[in-house]
C-alpha cells in the first residue's frame, strides 16, 4: 500500500469533496511503513512537527484554515531533508520526491480553499 496526498474542498452541506488526483504520480507520499519510519519519526518530531506525526497513528486531515501552518512545517521539513535521510535511512531523493508531492497538494489546496489530506 502507498500513502497519498489528496486536495479536498468543503461542499456547501459542510462535507469534504475529494478532487481527482493528479495522474503524473504527484499523489504519491511514501510507502505504508513511511507513517513511522519518516514522517511520524522521532526525527521529523524534533523539528516540531506537528501535522506530519499525525500519520503514525492514522490518516492526516489539515483543514483549510490550517494549510499554511501545514505549509510551513514542509518547508521546515525540507530544509533538513539531510538530516532526516541519515536518522530516517531513506535517501534524500526518495523524501524530497514525497515531501515535494505533498508541498505542490497544500499550494493546491491555498488556492482552492481547500484542505489536505494525507492517506
Amino acid at each position: 500500500m502507498s500513502l497519498l496526498v489528496d486536495v479536498f474542498v468543503m461542499n456547501e452541506a459542510g462535507e469534504r469533496v475529494l478532487l481527482d488526483s493528479p495522474a503524473d504520480g504527484s499523489h504519491l507520499a511514501g510507502h505504508e511503513r513511511m507513517r513511522t519510519m519518516l514522517w511520524g519519526s522521532e526525527a521529523v518530531r524534533e523539528l516540531g512537527a506537528r501535522y506530519l506525526p499525525v500519520l503514525a497513528d492514522g490518516d492526516l486531515w489539515v483543514d483549510p484554515g490550517d494549510v499554511p501552518s501545514f505549509l510551513s512545517e514542509c518547508e521546515l521539513i525540507r530544509t533538513n531533508i539531510p538530516a532526516l535521510a541519515a536518522a530516517t535511512e531513506r535517501s534524500e531523493e526518495y523524501i524530497s520526491f514525497r515531501l515535494n508531492n505533498i508541498i505542490q497538494a497544500a499550494r493546491r489546496a491555498i488556492d482552492l480553499g481547500g484542505g489536505v489530506v494525507v492517506w
